[in-house]
C-alpha cells in the first residue's frame, strides 16, 4: 500500500494522525518542557507532511518521517530557546530568600536541572536514541527506523548514552555508583 499524501483521504490522515501523534507530542514534550511550544511543534510537524505532498510506501514509513521531523523540529526549537534563556539570564538576575523551605524546592530543581543539562550534553546521536526510548517509549526496531540506522546500532547507542549520562551524574555527586 502506498501512503501519497497529495490524494490522502481523510480517513488515512486520521488513522495516521491517531497512531503517530501520541509518540511524537511525548517527544516533543520531552525535548521542549513546553505544552504550548510541543503543540505548535506537533502541528508544525503535520503541516511539513501535507504541505511537502510526500508519497510513503506505508504509514508506518510515514510515521518515522514524522517523529523525525518533529524531533528535528523541536531540537531547533531548544537551541533556539537557550540563547534566549541566556541573554535573558545576562541582562535579568533574580534573588532568591534563603529560606530552609525554599532551599529544599531549590536543590532538587537544581538537581533536576542538572540532570537534564547533563542529558542535553551528550553527543546528539546519544541524545536522540534517549530521548525516543525513554521519552517516546519507542523500541529498538522503531528508534532505528526513525534514524535511519540498524537496530543493532540503537542498542550500542542507548547503551553508551545510559553509561555516559551515569558517568556525569556520579562524577556531579547526583547518583551513586554501584560500587559504593
Amino acid at each position: 500500500m502506498v501512503l501519497d499524501m497529495v490524494d490522502v483521504p481523510n480517513v488515512e490522515f486520521q488513522k495516521l494522525y491517531s497512531t503517530a501523534f501520541p509518540v511524537i507530542h511525548r517527544v516533543v514534550n520531552y525535548i521542549t518542557r513546553c505544552e504550548e511550544s510541543t503543540e505548535d511543534i506537533c502541528q508544525e510537524t503535520f503541516f511539513r507532511l501535507y504541505e511537502k505532498k510526500m508519497v510513503f510506501p506505508n504509514p508506518e514509513e510515514a510515521k518515522y518521517w514524522l517523529i523525525r521531523v518533529a524531533k528535528n523540529v523541536a531540537l531547533n526549537y531548544i537551541k533556539h530557546r537557550n540563547r534566549e534563556t541566556i541573554a535573558y539570564q545576562r541582562t535579568f538576575r533574580e534573588i532568591v530568600q534563603d529560606q530552609d523551605g525554599i532551599e529544599n524546592i531549590l536543590q532538587k530543581e537544581a538537581d533536576r536541572l542538572e540532570i537534564r543539562k547533563t542529558l542535553e550534553n551528550l553527543p546528539i546521536h546519544l541524545y536522540a536514541v534517549i530521548i525516543l526510548k525513554e521519552y517516546g517509549m519507542l523500541n529498538y526496531k522503531e528508534i532505528g527506523r526513525v534514524l535511519s540506522i540498524k537496530e543493532n546500532a540503537v542498542k550500542v547507542r542507548v547503551y553508551r548514552a545510559k553509561k555516559r549520562l551515569s558517568y556525569f551524574l556520579i562524577k556531579k555527586g547526583l547518583a551513586c555508583s554501584a560500587s559504593g
